[in-house]
Order: C-alpha cells, then sequence, then structure tokens
C-alpha cells in the first residue's frame, strides 16, 4: 500500500527524546545490535532527521563486515539511503527547514573546495565523508544529515519506495551516463537485482534498447515485465555470444551491477566494438581483462561510483515522473539481521527497506 506525504508528515514536534534506537555494528561481523544512542546534537550546516524509512544496500553488508580495503570505525550506524523529516537545525545553512523531507545519501559531504569539487565530480573528492560508513546513517529512528548535500524528497511520495533511489538509482543512473550510450543504442545490464532492475528502467526512460543478464529466471522475467527486449540466463547460455548474435557485433554499453567475478569477464565478451563497459559492483578480488581484446576493439572500461548532488536530484526526477518505480519490500529495524542473512544468500528481490 503506498503513502502520500501528508500521511507522513504529521505536525513537527515541540520537542525530540533524548535516546533513540538503532542498529549498531558492534564490531566486524556477521550482526548488528538494534540498541539505544544518544540522540545526536545537528552542527553547523546540518539537520536532525526524524526517519520514516531507510533503504537497506549491499553496500550495508559490506560494512557490516568489513569487506573492503577501507574499513568503517566501529561502532557505527550504517544506512545510506534514508528518508525523513528535518526536526531541528544546527547554525549555518538555512536552504531547508524544520518540517522538510531529506534523504541522506552515500555521498554524505564532501571539502567543495578541491579539484574534482570544483569540476562537478564532488564523489571523488579525497575528503568525503560516507554515510552508515564514515559517519553515522539511516539505521535507526533519527540521523543527521548535512544539509548543503542532503537529497530534498519529492512531494507526494512514499518514503519507504523512493529509499532505494538515493543509492541504488542514483548508481545505476549514473553509470548509465558514464557509458555515453545514446538513445536507440543498445544498453546491457548484468545482475538484475536492487541495482539491475533500476538500471533497466532508467535505461529504457532513457531510450536505450535494454538488455538483461541474471542467472535467475524469475529476475530476467521481472527485467523483461520492466522494458528489456532481450534476455539471456548465463547459467543456460553464454551471455557473450547470445549478446553479439542479437545485437549484430555486441552492445554498445554495458552496466556490471553483479558481484560475481564471472560477470566482470563476460561483460567484455558482450561489449561491441569501441563500446564501453561500466562497473558498478564490487566483488571481492580481481577480474581477467583480456588486454590484446581490449585494445584491439577500442573497448573503454570504467567504474562509476554513486552520483554527484546533480546526478541525484536527476535520478529522483525519473522517479517523481512515474517513469522508475523501485521493487521495495517493507520491514522492521529488528528485521535487519534477517535481511542481511538473506542477502548472503541471494534471496532478495528488489529492495528491502525499514519503515520506521
Amino acid at each position: 500500500m503506498a503513502h502520500s506525504f501528508s500521511d507522513w508528515k504529521g505536525t513537527v514536534a515541540m520537542s525530540t527524546p533524548n535516546t533513540m534506537r538503532a542498529a549498531v555494528a558492534e564490531q566486524f561481523g556477521p550482526d548488528v545490535t538494534v540498541r539505544d544512542l544518544d540522540l545526536p546534537k545537528p552542527g553547523p550546516f546540518q539537520a536532525l532527521v526524524k526517519l520514516h524509512a531507510s533503504g537497506i544496500c549491499h553496500t550495508d553488508l559490506h560494512a557490516v563486515e568489513g569487506d573492503w580495503p577501507v574499513k568503517p570505525k566501529p561502532p557505527f550506524v550504517p544506512g545510506h539511503e534514508g528518508v525523513g523529516e528535518i526536526v531541528e537545525l544546527g547554525p549555518g545553512e538555512r536552504s531547508v527547514a524544520v518540517g522538510d523531507m531529506v534523504g541522506n545519501a552515500w555521498l554524505w559531504s564532501a571539502c567543495g573546495e578541491c579539484e574534482f569539487c570544483r569540476t562537478g565530480r564532488e564523489t571523488y573528492c579525497h575528503n568525503a565523508q560516507y554515510g552508515g560508513y564514515t559517519v553515522d546513517g539511516s539505521f535507526g529512528e533519527y540521523m543527521l544529515v548535512d544539509t548543503r548535500y542532503a537529497p530534498r524528497i519529492p512531494d507526494g511520495v512514499d518514503p519507504v519506495e523512493v529509499a532505494p533511489i538515493l543509492c541504488a538509482g542514483v548508481t545505476v543512473y549514473k553509470g548509465l551516463k558514464e557509458a555515453q550510450t545514446k538513445p536507440g543504442q543498445f544498453m546491457t545490464i548484468s545482475g538484475i537485482g536492487g541495482l539491475g532492475h533500476l538500471a533497466v528502467q532508467y535505461g529504457v526512460a532513457m531510450g536505450m534498447r535494454v538488455i538483461a543478464v541474471d542467472v535467475a529466471d524469475d529476475k530476467l522475467e521481472l527485467a523483461r515485465e520492466l522494458g528489456a527486449e532481450f534476455a539471456v540466463n548465463a547459467k543456460d547460455r553464454d551471455p557473450g555470444e547470445a549478446v553479439q548474435e542479437f545485437t549484430d557485433g555486441g552492445s554498445h554499453g554495458v552496466l556490471v551491477t553483479a558481484v560475481h567475478p564471472d560477470a566482470f569477464g563476460q561483460a567484455i565478451a558482450m561489449t561491441r566494438s569501441n563500446g564501453t563497459i561500466v562497473f558498478n559492483g564490487l566483488p571481492p578480488g580481481d577480474f581477467p581483462a583480456p588486454i590484446f581484446d581490449i585494445v584491439l576493439r577500442g573497448i573503454t572500461i570504467r567504474g562509476s561510483l554513486v552520483g554527484t548532488r546533480q546526478d541525484m536530484a536527476e535520478a529522483l526526477d525519473f522517479y517523481a515522473r512515474g517513469l522508475v518505480k523501485p521493487h521495495v519490500t517493507a520491514c522492521e529495524l529488528d528485521d535487519v539481521n534477517d535481511v542481511f542473512e538473506n542477502m548472503r544468500k541471494g534471496k532478495i528481490s528488489g529492495r528491502m527497506a525499514i519503515k520506521y
């Protein structure tokens, strides 16, 4: 059941509690602990937000388990797809007001002064802060945001449904832009999960001819329902051969959202000469890169890290206009460990989101 903005906003509370419940990664390992924390106080340019929903991202699982070379520092609160209402403002920024609906994101803040920030590449700022990773995130009843970087949530949307746009949505939208694939050209999405099912929709909305690759028939059927014109089960057929045959020469762009190492090698076989491969997924280890093939066919391979504030505004606009609709199942804060376990087993279709 969808909820309107008016269902969630209510009246602004005159006071806030001193504590909040949150899911805390006390140490690296399989589980988080749901317990009380002191309510944070907003500093300069910050706002205290009462959460209505928070998406659960695979990155949150990586954070809790300490999978990546650059690790968060326990204890910390994961979560970077939070949606909620401002209840208190710190000193400084006044482009938002108490009662406004905002979100947090993976890019929690950046310095605003370095070469990357000055040239619209703020996601690569060396002094960036990351939601639910270097700064406590949205797996709690309240969170802090930097109001200069917090996404503005469109009016009239369901907080549970819009939450995945704040990471999964903007990540694949930016990845599709980085692939530089034009309307009418082929775009292959490898991995039709939480990110991939949104990538199919963004690709279709951007005028691309979308191909879906996965190893699960139900996910491929979902991709067809969302507008993919061709789907390949990589367990049953070589995806490189299938895509080359269907497109008469390969896909102009390939976006890899999958986390299995095989998907990265398969991407090269699926790509047309002078095509572009973009990596969103982050599997452990490396992938084999056939240098001869890459050079001979002039293939571009690049990584894409979430998106800037402008990318976020554009990604949210696609959603607000009804062109993209996340498939989301609501859960409670106490369910987070169960969600993580299902995530490890690949049992989640679409996205999960905490409803507060």
